[in-house]
């Protein structure tokens, strides 16, 4: 375990396993440092795994100050946590808001990046929902601060794209609502609000992601519907992005289906090491059916 400060006084609290190359894990709203867990079981024999509470999180410190709270400054967490463990290159995996720190990590720090898996990213970035989102993010969040997250975890872990990981297995998702009812209120508050609500969309960074030549795995359920669309237009949009779709999955993918999750993961990262994750041909990007025209 380790405790990193920030270039703005927070601890954060990381923790690690396993030696090799870094695989640093970035985790979801709902989430927090503990939910990686099935996947440093399993990555830790080959890499050296990291994951770390975000701000807000506890163990991590909880700042009282909403401007401690951005898109930007979770990036520059990640960084934090890469730097005070004296680690130069990681491979990254995120999920849902850790899908965005790490997609913005391969945006605007690409030398700190050997590959990113974006899991579950999406929600509120298609214009026609952004709006919605934001008005839902608010409300969310001042559930959070009204009612605390033991009250609100009640109704969100049960949300429409978790209710298959209640279905799947009913004892998994209890501890993970347990996990998140047991939350800061504050810091789930002002996260919603710094980081869920005011984060810039993906749709309009598509000229900075068509430039991007970092090995891109983009992974969403099937029943993720808010994360459907904008994970095509990633793979569409990421020259070196490929698409992996888990069936009747939701959005806590990594802890509803582990071992599926854990295996396309494991793949992209072993196609990466020799190479073989290439950027698409753009000869399969055309108007064209048959390629006769």
């Amino acid at each position: 375990m380790a405790a990193i400060v920030t270039d703005d006084g927070v601890a954060l609290h990381a923790e690690e396993a396993g030696q090799g190359e870094p695989l640093l894990f970035i985790h979801e709203f709902a989430g927090d440092h503990r939910s990686w867990e099935p996947q440093l079981r399993f990555f830790s024999a080959a890499y050296r795994c990291i994951t770390y509470a975000a701000r807000g999180y506890p163990p991590s410190d909880v700042p009282t100050d909403p401007a401690a709270y951005s898109q930007a400054r979770a990036v520059a967490d990640a960084i934090a946590v890469l730097d005070g463990l004296g680690i130069d290159r990681a491979h990254l995996v995120g999920l849902s808001m850790g899908g965005f720190t790490a997609l913005h990590l391969v945006l605007s720090h690409p030398d700190r990046v050997r590959s990113a898996v974006v899991a579950g990213a999406g929600y509120g970035a298609q214009p026609e929902r952004a709006d919605a989102f934001r008005t839902e993010s608010m409300l969310t969040a001042a559930a959070f601060a009204a009612e605390g997250a033991a009250k609100v975890a009640e109704r969100y872990a049960a949300g429409p794209a978790r209710v298959q990981f209640q279905n799947k297995n009913p004892r998994g998702w209890a501890e993970f609502a347990a996990a998140l009812a047991g939350h800061s209120d504050l810091g789930s508050a002002l996260t919603m609000r710094g980081v869920q609500a005011a984060r810039p969309s993906l749709y309009a960074l598509t000229d900075e992601l068509a430039q991007v030549r970092i090995p891109v795995l983009v992974l969403v359920g099937d029943e993720d519907e808010g994360c459907l669309e904008p994970a095509l237009m990633l793979k569409r949009t990421i020259p070196t992005a490929g698409l992996a779709v888990l069936p009747r999955t939701g959005h806590t993918a990594n802890l509803e289906e582990p071992g599926v999750f854990n295996r396309a993961v494991d793949g992209f990262l072993a196609a990466v090491a020799r190479g073989a994750w290439r950027p698409r041909d753009p000869r399969s990007v055309s108007e064209s059916t048959m390629g006769l025209r």
